[in-house]
């Protein structure tokens, strides 16, 4: 298994994606359009992913999700049903930034998951031991957040949120990096409640900050 690459040199975290689907194929043609290096995995292994990563251009590469999983930030982009098996397994995180791309939605019927009560990113968290959880990403579709995030002359709105002052920052840096405005909707009690789908009222919106 590969370890988290050391980058502080040029202050560029390594980028690791778990899920290869429709929001983690978004994320990475976002990374992949600003010549942003990051390893794209999936559960059917590297070899699937050939064409995919051909397409994205030579700063995406394939891998297993253990060397997406030993990066310093760590894209989590998986059909809720599946995050358990997607996640299980792996070796405690060492405070290293999970983004929760997640919804708890169940595929293929579009149905809201029970979570008895708890945010979808509280249950993130319990399967990334020892992460620092960032929510962001999720409220987009992934044809949108794929698109040129400039828009009539502004910059399109990601919302993040989290209990980790500098694993935000660091999110935050990266978004702004993307073209994104990013906008801190605060902890996750709040900012994740805010921005889940479904039941959250942000989601889906198309925001643009003209600045």
């Amino acid at each position: 298994m590969s370890t988290p690459t050391n980058n502080s040199s040029a202050n560029t975290p390594s980028i690791g994606i778990i899920g290869a689907g429709a929001i983690g194929s978004a994320i990475a043609t976002v990374l992949a359009r600003h010549g942003i290096p990051a390893t794209l995995s999936n559960s059917r292994g590297p070899d699937s992913l050939k064409d995919k990563v051909r397409e994205l251009g030579p700063t995406i590469q394939a891998g297993t999700r253990e060397e997406a999983a030993a990066k310093d930030i760590v894209f989590v982009a998986v059909n809720w049903g599946r995050l358990p098996a997607a996640l299980a397994g792996l070796p405690d995180f060492g405070g290293r930034i999970v983004i929760d791309t997640n919804n708890p939605i169940e595929a293929p019927l579009f149905k809201p998951a029970e979570l008895n009560g708890r945010l979808s990113s509280e249950i993130v968290a319990d399967l990334v031991p020892g992460a620092r959880v960032v929510k962001a990403f999720n409220h987009l579709a992934a044809a949108l957040l794929a698109a040129d995030p400039a828009d009539r002359g502004g910059k399109r709105v990601l919302f993040y949120s989290g209990d980790d002052a500098a694993a935000k920052a660091t999110v935050a840096a990266l978004i702004a990096r993307l073209g994104f405005s990013g906008i801190d909707l605060g902890a996750l009690a709040v900012g994740a409640r805010l921005a889940q789908f479904p039941g959250g009222p942000l989601p889906i919106l198309n925001l643009v900050h003209f600045a």
